[in-house]
């Protein structure tokens, strides 16, 4: 995964914490710690400040801002942090925490687990599926009214269920309340893929043209281009980006790279006398043989039957 940035990043030279507990993360901002693998966290109750520092998560967490003063930075790009949004991380990801004033108990809420909690629950086979633990944190959830009741109602049943002695039950119990969160969280994102139909319309008209710009320019004998690549040209992580765009059009990126490539490929084949592996270097193929077992796949017949049928026509 990626490096993401959290509260204003980045700063050279900065203390690397490495966040392997819960209990590593509760000591850090003086929060007492009830169970081993999983806390509720409400960094208003913490009496120690955290500054300056990069850390190197090995558990999952969620936090919802309530009225932290700071600027995320996605790259280059600043993006407002505003009150009511939520950012989620997963293990492996690097995340910067400097904010312009010291604070040492910010109005922040949110929810923290390590994988072994999950081990052997059904959460454990679908946590790869929640993919916004792969978007960076330019790509935020901001929060209705109502969803952020709901969101904080699944806070307050987990954090219940810790109040009990901790027995056979609690991993299970704990994982499915944690999973109604994530699920939750899943359809808050749909909604604002939904509401945000304006940027995501310009996000797919600004990928268009670039996937076309890519091939009229010659950059194809380059290679065929990556889902990365065309993330990275319109500032959106790969996760996002793909979820973006399999929700706009229903197809997935991959797979509208695919087509225009088969356009080129069409256009090659029926204008030009070109060798079919001439074709398909230029489309960035590395073997012709390649290229033949897609257009087949994708059209039902192969370049040279499309060539004879288009000259038939």
């Amino acid at each position: 995964m990626g490096e993401n940035n959290y509260f204003c990043i980045m700063k050279q030279n900065l203390t690397t914490i490495k966040l392997d507990s819960i209990d590593s993360y509760n000591k850090l901002y003086g929060l007492d710690t009830r169970h081993p693998l999983v806390t509720v966290i409400n960094l208003n109750n913490a009496t120690k400040t955290v500054n300056h520092v990069v850390m190197d998560y090995g558990v999952y967490a969620l936090f919802l801002k309530n009225g932290v003063n700071c600027t995320l930075r996605y790259g280059r790009q600043p993006y407002d942090y505003q009150e009511g949004t939520v950012v989620s991380f997963a293990p492996g990801q690097i995340v910067g925490v400097h904010t312009e004033v010291d604070e040492t108990a910010p109005d922040v809420i949110g929810l923290m687990f390590h994988p072994d909690l999950i081990y052997g629950t059904p959460l454990a086979s679908k946590i790869k599926a929640y993919g916004f633990f792969d978007y960076s944190q330019r790509e935020a959830l901001h929060l209705s009214t109502e969803e952020r009741r709901l969101f904080l109602e699944c806070l307050e049943r987990i954090n219940a269920e810790l109040a009990h002695p901790v027995d056979n039950h609690t991993a299970e119990i704990v994982a499915s309340h944690i999973q109604v969160l994530l699920d939750y969280l899943a359809r808050f994102y749909e909604r604002q893929f939904i509401t945000r139909k304006k940027v995501n319309s310009d996000i797919l008209s600004r990928f268009e043209i670039l996937l076309k710009d890519y091939y009229d320019s010659g950059k194809g004998k380059d290679g065929i281009p990556s889902v990365n690549y065309f993330a990275d040209a319109v500032n959106l992580t790969p996760g996002y980006f793909g979820d973006m765009v399999k929700r706009e059009t229903g197809k997935t990126a991959q797979e509208l790279i695919s087509l225009r490539m088969i356009d080129q490929a069409k256009q090659a084949l029926s204008l030009t006398n070109s060798d079919i592996s001439e074709i398909a270097y230029s489309l960035g193929f590395q073997y012709p043989q390649h290229f033949s077992r897609m257009f087949k796949r994708v059209t039902g017949i192969s370049p040279t039957q499309f060539r004879e049928n288009s000259r038939t026509a």
